[in-house]
């Protein structure tokens, strides 16, 4: 009885084994069998992505211009340029705008301006040209829309054709601009006699210009 028993055991064994088995589906004739992929390791991001990725964002936008165009004034011989105004000489500083595309004295003009960062990196924007210097280039102060109210280094000059919101505009005194008739890129608008003379009155005062 012992081996008889031993082998009913072994054939009750079997027939279980076979019946787990068949609980799997088996795939049908022809069909593909798929296999869980193995996930792939992530690999940590490049130095130079990481570099690109902290950069400023307008020093991203300033660096992907691929298509190569230079604004005038941005660099060059006639290059837009921020002036230490305690070493102006004599300037003409007379109200003569005239629409012969030369920046004269009054009008508000676009050039390329340079950050005040001074690093290379700038804007295309208007600025007022205020005096003539006697080398035949041009000064300028620079223009915003960015509300100044009672600021001293500002002067308020309205509004006018050279924003296209006509949004009132200041003049920050405090940045003089040399501007060239080959960096400025257009005429925008003449500026009323009296908020220029306003403007050139305050120079005067501040800078001892004659």
């Amino acid at each position: 009885m012992g081996l008889l028993g031993d082998l009913v055991r072994i054939v009750s064994d079997l027939v279980a084994g076979g019946r787990r088995q068949s609980d799997t589906p088996a795939p049908e004739a022809g069909q593909e069998v798929r296999r869980r992929p193995t996930p792939k390791a992530r690999s940590a991001p490049s130095p130079s992505t990481v570099a690109e990725r902290s950069r400023p964002a307008r020093e991203q936008t300033r660096s992907s211009r691929a298509d190569g165009e230079v604004s005038p004034g941005e660099s060059g011989p006639d290059a837009t340029r921020e002036v230490d105004p305690g070493d102006v000489g004599p300037v003409r500083m007379s109200y003569s705008p005239q629409s012969d595309g030369a920046p004269d004295p009054g009008e508000i003009v676009w050039t390329w301006v340079p950050f005040e960062e001074n690093d290379g990196r700038g804007k295309d924007r208007p600025v007022l040209v205020v005096a003539v210097e006697s080398a035949g280039t041009y000064l300028a102060v620079q223009l915003t829309s960015k509300e100044h109210d009672g600021e001293g280094d500002f002067v308020a000059v309205g509004a006018g054709g050279w924003d296209s919101q006509h949004r009132p505009s200041w003049v920050n005194l405090d940045r003089v601009i040399r501007v060239h008739e080959g960096g400025m890129r257009r005429e925008s608008a003449a500026l009323p006699r009296e908020p220029f003379e306003q403007v050139t009155a305050r120079l005067r005062q501040r800078y001892g210009w004659r």
